[in-house]
């Protein structure tokens, strides 16, 4: 992929090749703005409403819409038509009452899923890095760029801190509380965000720890009991017996 760092603006044949978009027909994209998800992880909202959605014909009208204030990002209204959405983020279509969610799937890297408007009030996020803050709190950094404050009574003896780094928070939106916690281990549900085997759904059989994410390698059996393997980096646990969220029929048994 070429550089798309640095500018304002960007042309159509260097946007991420999942992104729904006619290369051919326009020079120029939406860049999406510095926000929760980078560039190749991300769609900006505008072309969500107008490729995706369908809701509008135009860039022109599909700013319309979201300036006025029709679209909510994680329980949030959204004006800004740059705002990137990316993985695992629920989107809401307050006039109609739609409720998706942004999804690993095969080919495709990401995709729109309906979910049930009760699921739209959770989200799933990684822990993609735990640091100690004053006074020995825990902060815990999530995929979405949200960090969430784990507080402490004594910091010699951080009790509370039962979170581990790769593993998964449910947390409701826009709310942010924790309301579950799944580890990373061995029989929990994952799905894969990135790499050949994106969008599978496997059941975590053994994980070979190597020198960083990256020199990890997690061996999954899936619903028809095949076996695949991807590196730790790729991970996104999503459940123990049964995935906390909605997915495509088939993906999952």
């Amino acid at each position: 992929m070429a550089r798309m760092g640095g500018r304002k603006h960007l042309k159509t044949y260097v946007a991420p090749a999942w992104w729904p978009i006619p290369v051919k027909e326009r020079v120029w994209t939406v860049k999406p703005r510095p926000g929760p998800h980078p560039i190749e992880r991300s769609i900006p909202l505008l072309i969500l409403v107008r490729d995706i959605l369908g809701y509008a014909k135009t860039a022109r009208e599909a700013r319309k819409i979201i300036a006025e204030g029709k679209i909510k990002v994680d329980g949030k209204v959204r004006r800004d038509y740059k705002f990137p959405v990316g993985l695992m983020d629920v989107v809401e279509i307050i006039p109609t009452g739609e409720t998706y969610r942004l999804i690993p799937y095969p080919v495709k890297f990401l995709t729109l899923h309906p979910i049930p408007k009760e699921e739209a009030s959770f989200k799933l996020c990684r822990i993609n890095n735990k640091t100690t803050v004053k006074r020995g709190h825990i902060q815990l950094n999530l995929h979405d760029g949200r960090n969430h404050l784990i507080r402490v009574k004594d910091p010699t003896n951080p009790v509370e801190d039962t979170y581990k780094t790769l593993s998964t928070v449910k947390i409701s939106i826009p709310e942010q509380e924790i309301l579950d916690y799944v580890p990373l281990e061995p029989e929990v549900l994952a799905i894969i965000i990135d790499g050949r085997n994106v969008g599978r759904v496997g059941r975590i059989i053994d994980i070979t720890k190597g020198m960083g994410r990256r020199r990890s390698l997690v061996t999954l059996e899936d619903a028809k009991g095949e076996k695949f393997q991807t590196i730790l980096d790729y991970v996104f646990v999503i459940g123990r017996e049964e995935p906390l969220i909605s997915l495509p029929q088939g993906a999952w048994k």
